[in-house]
């Protein structure tokens, strides 16, 4: 219970906003998660208040809240919103080295999909 009340600051005097412990802000707040949940964004508002929750050994865990009588709308997405973002996820799937597209995204930590990351010491292809 100590922790919840160290995390306690409604005037922000204490962290600069106003400030609740994790689970128990009041109503007419929410998460940019939460705001998506109700089709609503930011909007361009400031932070209105923030969550925060303790860790061992570790800085606190802090998750920004926003007005929903704020937030507007989200932007539905346009035909060319789609287009673009299926030419990305294209770019993703796709092997720069031997330009074969898979059906998953490449892991951007090899840059390249494992077979060419990782060929066979016997010089033979495999699966590719």
């Amino acid at each position: 219970m100590a922790a919840r009340a160290a995390f306690f600051d409604p005037t922000g005097d204490r962290y600069g906003i106003p400030t609740y412990p994790w689970k128990y802000a009041p109503d007419g707040y929410a998460t940019r998660r939460g705001l998506r949940a109700l089709g609503l964004r930011p909007g361009g508002q400031p932070v209105a208040a923030q969550v925060m929750r303790g860790r061992h050994r570790r800085p606190p865990l802090v998750a920004y809240l926003y007005r929903i009588d704020l937030a507007k709308p989200v932007r539905p997405m346009t035909s060319r919103k789609w287009g673009a973002l299926a030419l990305a996820m294209h770019a993703r799937r796709t092997c720069p080295k031997c330009r074969i597209t898979y059906s998953y995204c490449l892991p951007t930590s090899l840059g390249c999909c494992v077979p060419c990351a990782h060929p066979d010491p016997d010089g033979s292809e495999g699966s590719h």
